[in-house]
């Protein structure tokens, strides 16, 4: 009953369409060199990022208490407690979700034993009925780790000041991507939409799309200020040129992986053409160059078997 009450007082639903690094000194322990990944960063106004294992955390602090965007993993929440901490609170009241991964939602059974989670639909059916993921076995989220409210365009809390504004983005990293808005403190956070300055994980198996990804980046460059501040779900905090940046890369990219597809070649063939030097770097993370150029493959060859 505290917590309905709680989300009453906070919650206006809105019908809306819309690398840290590590130290190089030696003999530091396992345990002492994941603790140096985590660190909070100002962005602006009520809205830190906190970095550690997983993705970017946005984080929320103020007079009406915390809360956060992601969780990383179950493993490293007291890592994560202790820095939110240094605000004031290591217990959100909310915590929304920007997607299912695990890397974005582990820590969600620990969080939710005191905050409401927030996610689009297709987040908490996929945390509540995936077995595996990737090849790999998973157990599906209990109870107090699942949304327990959900959206399907968008939902907004009324927090420290402001709103913050949740909109969906369908078929792109996954079928569950969200972009929050932090209206007042002028700061986006695009979950892993947006991969900054790295070739991006399109999850195919869960709704993914590149051709839905490309789009939407274009509708949130339109939609984000010029000035504001963006936490990216993998990467350090960006402006409104970075992610035109990566809009342009993923158009490039995926330009070239076309026309040679229509010219007939392999994806064998596509892979030992790769693509221009000034890639080369976007390759060097979580996706490489050959992941990138076998997701377009993939991705657009789904849609040629549809449209025949």
């Amino acid at each position: 009953m505290r917590k309905l009450l709680a989300i009453t007082a906070f919650l206006c639903l809105c019908v809306s369409t819309s690398f840290a690094h590590i130290s190089s000194i030696k003999h530091l322990d396992k345990e002492e060199k994941t603790q140096q990944n985590f660190r909070l960063e100002k962005v602006n106004g009520n809205v830190h990022a906190l970095f550690g294992r997983g993705g970017n955390i946005g984080v929320s602090y103020g007079s009406d208490g915390l809360m956060t965007i992601d969780t990383q993993f179950a493993n490293v929440v007291p890592q994560i407690k202790a820095e939110l901490k240094k605000l004031g609170s290591d217990t959100p009241k909310f915590v929304f979700n920007t997607h299912w991964h695990g890397d974005h939602t582990g820590g969600n059974e620990l969080f939710g034993q005191d905050a409401m989670i927030i996610a689009h639909q297709n987040v908490y059916e996929r945390l509540k009925n995936t077995t595996e993921f990737r090849g790999r076995a998973r157990t599906p989220t209990k109870k107090v780790g699942l949304p327990t409210f959900t959206y399907k365009y968008g939902l907004s809390v009324y927090m420290n000041g402001e709103q913050v504004k949740a909109v969906h983005f369908p078929k792109g990293h996954t079928d569950g991507d969200t972009v929050v808005f932090f209206t007042g403190s002028n700061v986006v956070h695009l979950g892993d939409t947006f991969f900054a300055g790295r070739f991006p994980f399109v999850d195919l198996a869960s709704g993914g799309n590149v051709e839905g990804l490309i789009n939407n980046i274009g509708k949130m460059i339109q939609m984000i200020p010029a000035d504001a501040k963006i936490i990216p779900g993998h990467g350090p905090i960006s402006t409104i040129d970075d992610l035109k940046s990566y809009h342009a890369m993923l158009l490039d990219t995926t330009l070239i992986v076309r026309k040679h597809m229509k010219a007939g070649k392999s994806l064998d063939e596509i892979k030992t053409a790769g693509f221009p030097e000034k890639y080369k770097d976007a390759g060097s993370g979580f996706i490489n160059t050959n992941a990138w150029i076998e997701t377009i493959y993939r991705s657009y060859s789904m849609k040629m078997k549809k449209n025949m």
